[in-house]
């Protein structure tokens, strides 16, 4: 048995006894001053209570059921009647400890006790007074202390403020009667009929609905005023809880109105419906179920499709909540469950369909012919992840539609550039209004099978920004490991996608994510030369062009002379793409001859024939020959392949101020401080004292400044350049160069070699300076394209100087000194 507080109020106290009543007054005035002029003894015995607090001048019961309690209730009921009535702190104590009672309590007088059926007693107490433990004087076989009563009673204030601030307390108490659904409103006559505002004061306070810890701290506050002025903070809070709840109520109870409303009406077209020939709902359920059977899913996604269906099957058809079951259990049906489509291992018409379409990428095709070979081994294998990089228009994403054919396999092309939003891969939670599985999901739906080609476009501009990053939730897609157990936010199942061929693009591998990059089987495009382009537009841009536009193969003939004057002249570029384009424009040109009936409409076009047909070319010239010195042929690398960049130089009497122009990034600057440096610290080696520098502004230019340049490639170029203004001797002529430079004098290999070659062959530069470092990267590259090349490898910068520059000074050469 416990102490606990009964659910009181003052009509409940009535129902204890007929007699009860009697016992539970309300204090008067005349009560409460005769209440303080009674003497109360030094040492009382202590009842510790739980759930509760006693304030001076309240009646409340006490149902006591330990042992102590019991022992202490009957000596001082034989007695005077007069306890000390102390809370717990820990509610949980059954047998509480010194430690564990608060130190200030109130005199409780046993008004009366009562035998209850169960065995139990009940006292009703009446408190009295404030009193504080001094020191406790007896433990067994129940608490006695000696306290010390609070004389110090703040008296009554009459001024209107006090008078006011009782006002409102009495206001609040009557409200939160008149809005609580448990307390009778009876209680209210109680509250009106006190009127003594110590003892209202009191009686509140013992009877809100607040913890005990904050009971006790308003029994402890000696101030009336100060004890008035926080019951009233308690009062607005609770109120304030209470207008909420009735507001929650309300809006439950007018929901719950609206809800059978709708009910009673969706049963009521129910049976319309039936009436007329079958529920629509109960169709699209049983649709459901019938195509549920053709599948090939394993317990686990069955299972999980029952419980959805069961799930649909409750919801009212005319809820918002029915269609977006309905959708999500319709993508779950139509997605391929461990439905394959069947690989053909024809391995030589494989390889025909590859070179049908394409032209060169001769390791993309033995790459994809390997798989082939493994999986017509094996039986069954995971698809690898390979990455097609290289310049735009080379034929990396139509090189899927080619892989799909010979594999026998449906194609699906997804394109990355510019997605920001993760859940474009993973997609919404369903719970979302319009939610939608990720890209990946509906594209295998789509599909029909789970083992496609599937292409991801552009993986290099996959962006990133606060709705998260879509290349680390691309990890577990592109991860073999992985992504055998793909989870899709909206499907909120595990879909096997290990069997999807997982082909990605992109234009420069460095922009992706350097774990993603890892997860992928890198093989690198380079650009065509000018006999591929050529090959490459006769045997298959020419003849896909007539075709477009309805014309037969005899109506346009373009010689090789033609193509590579149209590839030199027209475009500037490592694939094709632009070369296509300048074919369409000649085929359509002709066709409009053709449909006119002109004269001049015949089949076989001549290099004279372009500039009517295309306009004057814009693309520079084959002279890569420089007149004056100063002037020197790099190479380097961009997205779109090899280029051939002119680096500038001039001096102009100063006093060896260095200036950089032409969009250079910090690394090209860099190397061009390191070159003059470079320059002054072995100016004998050139013939030049070091106080020419000294003496020189120097000013270095790399042209198309609308261009970004950077990368250390250019150092070699930068070097030959300075070294050519200083000493007055010319570049020499069809000679190009690439590498990094040191202070130390040495020259360092650079990437990109291959594209660098190709850009140097179309400007007719046939003479390439790279670093010995770099000799190894040709024996990857195949012999068609280094043909007619001529290669100096160098170590140190020195060497560049010997190779690039003439031995002569120019004519009319400039003094330096």
């Amino acid at each position: 048995m416990t102490d606990d507080r009964l659910k009181f109020s003052l009509l409940e106290l009535s129902g204890l006894s007929d007699e009860g009543t009697e016992f539970i007054p309300l204090m008067s005035k005349e009560d409460e001053e005769r209440m303080y002029k009674e003497d109360t003894p030094d040492e009382l015995p202590l009842l510790p209570v739980r759930n509760t607090v006693l304030f001076p001048g309240v009646v409340i019961p006490i149902t006591v059921g330990r042992d102590k309690s019991i022992k202490l209730i009957k000596d001082a009921y034989k007695g005077d009647k007069l306890i000390g009535v102390i809370a717990q702190k820990d509610q949980t104590q059954d047998e509480p400890q010194p430690e564990n009672l608060f130190e200030v309590g109130t005199i409780a007088k046993i008004l009366k006790m009562l035998k209850m059926p169960d065995g139990s007693s009940t006292i009703i107490i009446q408190g009295m007074r404030r009193i504080k433990i001094k020191e406790i004087t007896q433990e067994d076989p129940y608490f006695k202390a000696k306290v010390e009563v609070f004389t110090k009673e703040e008296k009554k204030p009459t001024d209107r403020k006090f008078t006011a601030l009782v006002g409102s307390i009495k206001d609040l108490a009557l409200q939160i009667i008149n809005d609580s659904p448990h307390i009778p409103t009876e209680a209210s006559i109680a509250i009106k009929n006190i009127d003594s505002p110590v003892f209202l004061i009191n009686f509140i306070s013992a009877n809100m609905q607040i913890p005990v810890k904050e009971k006790q701290a308003l029994l402890e506050i000696s101030g009336i005023v100060d004890r008035a002025t926080v019951l009233l903070t308690h009062l607005t809070k609770e109120l304030q809880m209470l207008e909420i709840k009735n507001d929650i109520q309300s809006k439950v109870r007018t929901d719950i109105d609206k809800q059978q409303r709708e009910y009673f009406l969706s049963q009521q077209m129910k049976t319309i419906q039936e009436e007329l020939g079958g529920n629509p709902a109960e169709q699209e359920v049983q649709e459901l179920r019938e195509r549920s059977l053709k599948k090939k899913w394993n317990e686990r996604v069955a299972k999980t499709f029952e419980k959805e269906l069961s799930k649909l099957e409750r919801m009212n058809p005319a809820g918002m909540e029915y269609s977006v079951q309905l959708n999500y259990l319709d993508t779950y049906v139509e997605l391929p469950w461990n439905e394959y489509s069947k690989d053909k291992f024809d391995l030589k018409r494989a390889q025909r369909i590859l070179d049908r379409d394409h032209f060169g990428l001769l390791k993309i095709k033995e790459r994809i012919i390997e798989h082939l070979a493994v999986l017509k081994l094996k039986g069954d294998m995971k698809s690898p992840i390979l990455c097609f990089n290289g310049p735009p228009g080379v034929g990396k994403t139509s090189l899927g539609k080619s892989i799909a054919e010979a594999l026998g396999r449906e194609y699906i092309r997804m394109s990355l550039g510019g997605l920001r939003d993760e859940a474009e891969i993973r997609g919404h939670r369903k719970t979302y209004i319009g939610a939608l599985p990720g890209r990946i999901i509906q594209n295998i739906k789509k599909a029909g099978t789970s083992n496609p080609v599937f292409i991801l476009d552009e993986l290099d501009k996959v962006g990133r920004d606060g709705h998260g990053d879509p290349s680390s939730a691309l990890l577990e897609v592109l991860d073999p490991e992985q992504n055998s157990a793909f989870y899709d936010n909206f499907l909120e199942e595990e879909f096997d996608l290990s069997k999807v061929m997982f082909i990605a693009t992109t234009n420069n591998i460095g922009a992706v994510h350097p774990a993603l990059r890892d997860r992928l089987e890198i093989i690198d495009l380079s650009g065509y030369t000018v006999e591929e382009k050529t090959s490459i537009a006769t045997k298959h841009l020419l003849p896909k062009q007539l075709k477009e536009h309805g014309m037969k193969k005899t109506d346009v003939k373009l010689s090789k002379a033609v193509i590579q004057h149209l590839v030199e002249g027209y475009t500037r570029e490592s694939g094709v793409r632009q070369l296509e384009k300048k074919v369409a424009s000649i085929v359509r040109k002709k066709a409009k001859q053709i449909a006119m009936e002109e004269p001049e409409a015949a089949d076989s076009i001549g290099v004279s024939d372009l500039e009517t047909l295309l306009g004057i070319s814009h693309m520079r010239d084959r002279n890569n020959k420089h007149d004056v010195p100063g002037v020197a042929n790099g190479l380097a690398w961009t997205s779109v392949g090899g280029e051939v960049l002119f680096i500038e130089t001039s001096i102009t009497k100063g006093k060896g101020k260095l200036t950089l122009t032409g969009n250079l990034g910090d690394v090209m600057k860099e190397s061009a401080v390191i070159a003059l440096e470079y320059l002054k610290a072995h100016a004998e080696i050139i013939g030049l004292d070091q106080e020419v520098f000294n003496n020189y502004n120097v000013h270095i230019h790399v042209p198309e400044g609308a261009t970004p340049k950077d990368g250390p490639s250019a150092g070699i170029t930068i070097l030959s350049a300075l070294a050519s203004v200083f000493t007055q001797r010319k570049f020499k002529d069809g000679l190009a160069m690439t590498g990094e430079i040191t202070l130390r004098g040495r020259v360092l290999p650079v990437g990109g070699i291959k594209e660098k070659i190709l850009a140097a062959k179309r400007l007719g530069l046939n003479e390439l300076v790279l670093s010995v470092q770099n000799e190894k990267d040709l024996k990857e590259i195949e012999d068609h394209y280094l043909k007619g090349l001529t290669f100096h490898f160098v170590d140190r910068m020195i060497e560049v100087l010997d190779i690039a520059l003439e031995e002569k000074k120019v004519k009319g050469a400039l003094q330096v000194a």
